[in-house]
C-alpha cells in the first residue's frame, strides 16, 4: 500500500507540476524563437457548421472584418448536414471570395473539414469554429508566424469569458490559464502539442485528409505538421473570443469528449507513441498522464484509507477535506476564499471523473461523435 501511494502521488505531481515545471526551465534556458515578419500569402479560412444559425451571420461579418487584403481571402464554409436556418443564412451570404458546401447527411466533423481542405485554394488554412469571435488583428498576427519556414502550424489564444456569477468558473478558469501557459512554454521550446480548435493556420502543402470520424482535429492535424519535421508554435497575440458559458453538466460532457479524443488519437495513430513523433515525450506527458490521475487519485485514497498513520493519516484528511470543498461548490455555499477553493476542487473532480468515464467509453467501443453544445 504505501508503494501505491507514493507512486500515485509521483503521477499527479508529475501531470500537474512536474511537467510544466521543465518545460518552463526548458524554455527559459533554451529557447527557440519565431522569427516572425509581416506576410499577405493568400489563405482560406475554413468554417465547418451544424446547425450554428444562432451564430452563423455574426460569424460571417466577423470573418469580413479581418485585417487582410480581401484579394488574398477565400472562405469556406462547410454545412454538416444542418438542418436549421443555416443554409438559407449561407445561401445568402455566398459571393465572390465566398463558397458554401452543403452536406445533406451529418457525416461529422472530419468528413466535412476533408471536403473543405480538398477546396480550398489558399496557401495556408485557417481554421475557424462559428461560435467563437476573432479579434480583428488576430489574423494578421497568426499568419506573421509563417514568416519562418520552420513554421507549418500556428495556434491562437482562445479567451473565456469569465462569468462572475457561476461558482464553477473560478475552476475552469484557473484551469484553462494552466493550460494556456503550458502551450506557451512548449511553443517557446520547440512545438505544441496540440492547437486551439477555434482558431489556428496550417500550411495546405502539409495538409493530409483526416482518419473517418476524428475527435480531434486541433491535435492530430498539428501531429501530423510536427511529423514531417515543422513546428507548431502557440501565438498569444492571434486572439479568439469565446463567451459561452458552459454549466458544470456541459463542461463534463466537452471533457469526456476530449479525453476520449486522446484514447482515439492511440488507436488510428499508434506512431504516435514512436520515434516517429518528434513530440512524444510533451504527447506522453501533456495528453496521456492526464488520463492516468484519475486511477492515481483512487490509489491514493485506497492506500490512505488502508494505512491511516502517520502521514499517511494526513493524506486522507487532507483528501477528505478537498472532495469536501467540492461538495460544498456543488451547493453554491458562498465564503470568501473557501467558495474559491471549492470552485478549484470541483473543477479539477470534474475533469478527472471525465477522464475515468472517457476511459469505460474506450473499453466499451462506446462512440463519441462532433455536435454543437
Amino acid at each position: 500500500m504505501k508503494l501505491l501511494f507514493w507512486f500515485s502521488c509521483f503521477l499527479i505531481v508529475l501531470a500537474y507540476a512536474g511537467y510544466p515545471i521543465w518545460l518552463y526551465f526548458r524554455a527559459q534556458f533554451a529557447p527557440r524563437p519565431v522569427r516572425r515578419g509581416s506576410i499577405r500569402p493568400s489563405i482560406t479560412i475554413l468554417v465547418v457548421v451544424h446547425n450554428e444559425q444562432k451564430y452563423l451571420r455574426g460569424k460571417l461579418q466577423n470573418l469580413a472584418d479581418l485585417e487582410h487584403p480581401a484579394d488574398r481571402v477565400e472562405v469556406i464554409v462547410v454545412s454538416d448536414g444542418s438542418t436549421d436556418q443555416t443554409n438559407n443564412i449561407l445561401a445568402a451570404w455566398k459571393n465572390v471570395g465566398r463558397r458554401i458546401i452543403i452536406l445533406t447527411n451529418h457525416f461529422g466533423k472530419a468528413a466535412a473539414l476533408n471536403q473543405g481542405v480538398a477546396e480550398a485554394k489558399g496557401e495556408i488554412i485557417v481554421f475557424t469554429d462559428a461560435r467563437q469571435f476573432i479579434a480583428a488583428d488576430g489574423l494578421k498576427y497568426l499568419l506573421e508566424n509563417f514568416a519562418d519556414p520552420s513554421v507549418g502550424c500556428a495556434s491562437g489564444e482562445l479567451m473565456i469569458e469569465r462569468d462572475r456569477d457561476s461558482s464553477f468558473s473560478e475552476g475552469v478558469g484557473l484551469y484553462w490559464q494552466l493550460e494556456k501557459k503550458i502551450r506557451n512554454w512548449e511553443s517557446l521550446a520547440g512545438s505544441v502539442v496540440g492547437a486551439t480548435g477555434a482558431f489556428y493556420a496550417v500550411r495546405k502543402s502539409l495538409l493530409s485528409p483526416l482518419p473517418q470520424d476524428t475527435i480531434l482535429d486541433d491535435v492530430y492535424i498539428p501531429l501530423q505538421v510536427a511529423r514531417q519535421g515543422q513546428r507548431v508554435v502557440f501565438e498569444p497575440k492571434a486572439r479568439a473570443w469565446d463567451h459561452f458559458k458552459p454549466s458544470p453538466k456541459q463542461d463534463f460532457r466537452r471533457k469526456v469528449r476530449t479525453l476520449a479524443g486522446n484514447y482515439q488519437l492511440l488507436q488510428m495513430a499508434p506512431w504516435l507513441l514512436t520515434r516517429f513523433n518528434p513530440l512524444r515525450l510533451q504527447f506522453f506527458c501533456h495528453k496521456l498522464l492526464r488520463l492516468f490521475v484519475p486511477f492515481a487519485l483512487i490509489g491514493l485514497l485506497t492506500s490512505t484509507i488502508c494505512l491511516r498513520i502517520d502521514v499517511y493519516k494526513l493524506a486522507l484528511e487532507l483528501q477528505l477535506i478537498f472532495y469536501s470543498f467540492a461538495v460544498l461548490s456543488i451547493f453554491r455555499m458562498k465564503a470568501g476564499i473557501i467558495s474559491r477553493l471549492s470552485d478549484i476542487s470541483l473543477a479539477f473532480v470534474i475533469l478527472n471523473t471525465a477522464a475515468a468515464v472517457a476511459f469505460l467509453y474506450f473499453v466499451a467501443g462506446r462512440k463519441v461523435v462532433w455536435a454543437r453544445p
